[in-house]
């Protein structure tokens, strides 16, 4: 799996910081979203679909910081209409991610995806609000506080195209956000 963007050590600290509110509950969180919502993340999903809103698109690697997610977790993440399965190394988005998550995007609202990642999906925030159309909701979690709610903007897309520099990435990444 040829990875399209690698998160270098010295940029971690850049990517700590959650670029919108963060939510423990998923009904707060829900009545300000977008148009459509992608998720990134299993708990989060599982938070999403239990409030009866499932996202459009769900980005899952059944684990949640670094440990396995509950049998709970698992069985409540949505039903979709497209299950696609991916692998990406931790701390890489490949290419093949990278090309599934572009798809489902462009495929929603009206087809769910359900993009289950052999590896790790945690960077996968980054594709996804530059995928996303303005007015959609990225939303992921933040490690021992909640949810985050990231509403598409023109200038959140800046925001996330100025942290996408600090990755090491291939032209393939660039060309698959155009």
């Amino acid at each position: 799996m040829k990875p399209a963007a690698t998160l270098p050590k010295e940029a971690r600290a850049s990517f700590k910081d959650p670029v919108g509110p963060v939510f423990t509950d998923a009904t707060e969180l829900l009545a300000d979203a977008g148009s459509f919502t992608i998720a990134v993340g299993d708990v989060v999903t599982y938070h999403l679909t239990r409030a009866g809103a499932p996202p459009a698109v769900a980005v899952v690697d059944g684990r949640t910081e670094r440990e396995a997610v509950d049998d709970d977790v698992l069985e409540g993440l949505p039903d979709a209409d497209t299950d696609v399965h991916v692998a990406s190394d931790p701390g890489t988005v490949s290419e093949e991610l990278l090309d599934a998550l572009v798809a489902a995007i462009d495929r929603a609202p009206t087809n769910t995806t359900l993009v289950m990642v052999d590896g790790e999906e945690d960077l996968a925030t980054v594709p996804a609000v530059l995928a996303a159309p303005v007015d959609a909701t990225v939303v992921y979690g933040q490690p021992g506080e909640g949810m985050v709610r990231a509403n598409v903007t023109s200038r959140l897309k800046e925001q996330m195209r100025d942290l996408a520099a600090e990755l090491e990435t291939t032209d393939a990444f660039w060309a698959a956000l155009e």
